[in-house]
């Protein structure tokens, strides 16, 4: 096994970008990571791990983590991973990176947990069990009120508060006031955040992309306030931005789900949304 690990985002693209994107959903999330501290190098505040580890010239595995994150591990190689997770981990600790937990398809960061508690006695706890999903063709969602727009900076103060309650409820992390008005005004600067209003003004969902990369573009974060659920406003706005970018020329948009939100898992299938891999997530303790 040979790693390489690389100090700019455009070595680390250069060397794995073209074998990552042969499954690009299934490699969305660290391709599009790595695309953006190459794209916005003035908005890194730590400097990224990112890595590659490959056998007889095969990209076997990827690796990208942006502190205080958890690192993402990647594979095109089905569960032939072999000894790579080992030599990842061999690396990270010689060179002294804090890892505090992994994310990545459910089979190799399984076995990367298990290898991470074998080799340094921590102790590692399942955080979430995520679904990945892809989409080709929308399935229209029950007819109802509403429109999708984009947001403007006149939105500011409501996309601030709801990607704050959206980081506190799904990704249970609390960002500052400040930090969540900074996500909001980069979000909104950069035409990623939408919103569905209906006919008399009210806005009742956000619904955000991100990750663009060749051919597939993802869809987060999706969020409705408590009090305004259960109506299909989350339904009709995901239907609609889907069909949006599908006619913008991407051939394929990816969402990630919480299987432990039955509702969500339900409603994005309703939509087209097709299952593709689980994904398993784990905080290391100790």
């Amino acid at each position: 096994m040979i790693i390489t690990t690389y100090v700019q985002a455009s070595d680390f693209l250069a060397r794995a970008r073209a074998e990552m994107e042969r499954n690009e959903v299934l490699n969305g999330l660290p391709l599009g990571i790595a695309l953006r501290l190459q794209q916005f190098p003035d908005r890194i505040k730590s400097l990224p791990y990112l890595a590659t580890v490959e056998e007889t010239g095969q990209l076997i595995m990827a690796a990208v983590m942006t502190p205080p994150f958890r690192l993402i591990v990647t594979s095109n190689q089905g569960d032939g991973f072999g000894e790579a997770p080992a030599s990842l981990i061999h690396n990270l600790r010689d060179q002294e990176w804090s890892v505090p937990g992994v994310m990545g398809p459910a089979s190799l960061s399984d076995l990367f947990t298990q290898t991470w508690t074998s080799l340094t006695g921590q102790v590692a706890h399942l955080r979430t069990r995520e679904r990945l999903f892809e989409l080709t063709r929308v399935t229209a969602p029950r007819p109802g009120p509403g429109s999708l727009r984009i947001a403007t900076p006149d939105d500011s103060d409501l996309v601030t508060s709801w990607g704050k309650a959206f980081q506190q409820e799904a990704l249970q992390t609390t960002p500052s006031d400040e930090e969540a008005a900074s996500w909001a005004s980069v979000r909104i600067g950069n035409g990623e955040i939408y919103l569905w209003v209906l006919p008399d003004g009210t806005t009742v969902s956000l619904i955000g992309t991100t990750r663009p990369i060749s051919r597939v573009i993802s869809i987060a974060p999706v969020y409705t306030p408590p009090e305004l659920r259960g109506h299909g406003y989350a339904s009709r706005g995901v239907a609609a931005l889907s069909q949006q970018l599908l006619d913008s020329g991407w051939e394929r948009c990816s969402l990630f789900t919480d299987l432990a939100n039955a509702t969500s898992n339900s409603i994005y299938r309703q939509v087209g949304y097709r299952p593709v891999c689980d994904f398993h997530e784990y905080d290391f303790l100790g």
